[in-house]
């Protein structure tokens, strides 16, 4: 359905008129540095081919008029650039209410609103960051339509204020951030405490990243997010004792183990673990694979799997199964879940003629064991969001 001509008949036909822009912004795939956004860490993202669409025209009226071709039931929800306030019943559309008001509180107020029609091919509740495309995506928009040219940096922190005060979410602002300054064929080295980043090639001629979703719905993760990140900042409150730190991502791995004696918790102290080495990972993982090291990079994947599964414990049977079932394969250098866990999907590098028995091998493994078939995607980088 990503066919612009069937997206401007769809426009048409629930609007009654010609739809006259076109914008994409991407999903994206974390390859590594998970849990380590919010602990001022690196993080090391793509952006992918699967992400949202949308078909725009403007108004004469203050309105928005929204519809999502992936949640038709739904109807066209319509909303004020007036006095922007959340409402539940506002549904997705919130997202783009959001960032319509801290655009508007940062530039001027939009004397005119427009019609929308939206199409994801992001599945719902992967973890490949639909929420994150689809404020990016209405940043862009506003860009173009209204003439404010807001950096994609600003749309990134734009974004996450989306999620943080808008929403009530917690969370971090690295999806926002890869959304909206990806390039093609690159992945981002983020510091998500200063934001600065480094492009780094990401070209795979005799591999595939091949995303396998586990169709396990995420559950538990706003509530067990919030509490791995509260452990995370009691772990940093121990080690002020004995070393000057704002927050973990400054400690390197022998820094860690030398101080972590203050950490009187087992528990918190295997979080503050994850969380040191995770961020240690990403540099070398980023590292290895500008020198063309992917058997190294592989084995970093495959570390922070272990890491994310024994000392942050954020996996869960399904996804642990995935990745294990991937190890077993030919041809594959790394696998490892991505996203906050508890459900979601996992990602592999495969080598190209291996791909096909390892989907057919690891479907029958999961299928075997879980009693349904997982789906599996080919992930290719794409370029931040934009109008087309």
């Amino acid at each position: 359905m990503e066919n612009k001509k069937q997206l401007f008949q769809r426009f048409e036909e629930v609007f009654g008129y010609t739809g006259e822009r076109f914008y994409f912004s991407p999903g994206r795939v974390n390859l590594i540095g998970e849990h380590t956004d919010y602990n001022g860490g690196k993080v090391f993202p793509c952006a992918i081919t699967m992400g949202t669409y949308a078909v725009v025209a403007p108004r004469e009226d203050q309105k928005v008029a929204a519809y999502s071709e992936n949640l038709k039931d739904l109807g066209v929800l319509t909303f004020s650039l007036v006095d922007i306030q959340y409402e539940k019943e506002s549904q997705w559309t919130n997202y783009l209410k959001g960032m319509l008001l801290y655009i508007q509180e940062m530039t001027h107020e939009f004397t005119t609103g427009f019609d929308v029609l939206i199409y994801g091919t992001i599945p719902n509740g992967a973890s490949l960051s639909s929420s994150a495309s689809l404020e990016i995506l209405t940043g862009v928009i506003a860009n173009d339509l209204y003439g404010v040219d807001l950096s994609g940096e600003t749309l990134a922190q734009l974004g996450m204020r989306v999620e943080n005060e808008f929403l009530n979410l917690n969370s971090g602002i690295m999806d926002q951030f890869i959304v909206a300054n990806a390039k093609k064929g690159y992945a981002m080295l983020l510091d998500t405490d200063t934001l600065d980043y480094e492009q780094i090639p990401f070209a795979l001629p005799d591999h595939q990243l091949l995303i396998m979703n586990s169709l396990k719905q995420r559950e538990l993760v706003d509530s067990e997010y919030n509490t791995r990140r509260e452990q995370c900042e009691e772990a940093v409150q121990m080690l002020q004792e004995v070393v000057s730190i704002s927050n973990l991502g400054e400690l390197s791995e022998s820094e860690f183990e030398a101080y972590k004696y203050a950490i009187t918790d087992r528990e918190i102290a295997r979080r503050a673990k994850h969380a040191v080495y995770e961020n240690q990972r990403t540099k070398r993982a980023a590292r290895a694979l500008a020198d063309g090291q992917l058997e190294v990079f592989g084995e970093l994947m495959n570390e922070s799997h272990l890491s994310l599964h024994e000392d942050y414990e954020v996996t869960v049977k399904e996804t642990d199964l995935l990745v294990r079932l991937a190890w077993e394969q030919e041809g594959v250098i790394g696998a490892r879940m991505t996203g906050g866990g508890f459900g979601g999907c996992c990602i592999a590098i495969v080598e190209n003629e291996q791909v096909d028995p390892f989907i057919k091998n690891v479907r029958h493994g999961y299928e075997t064991e879980i009693g349904y078939a997982p789906e599996f995607y080919h992930a290719e980088t794409a370029d931040g969001a934009k109008k087309l």
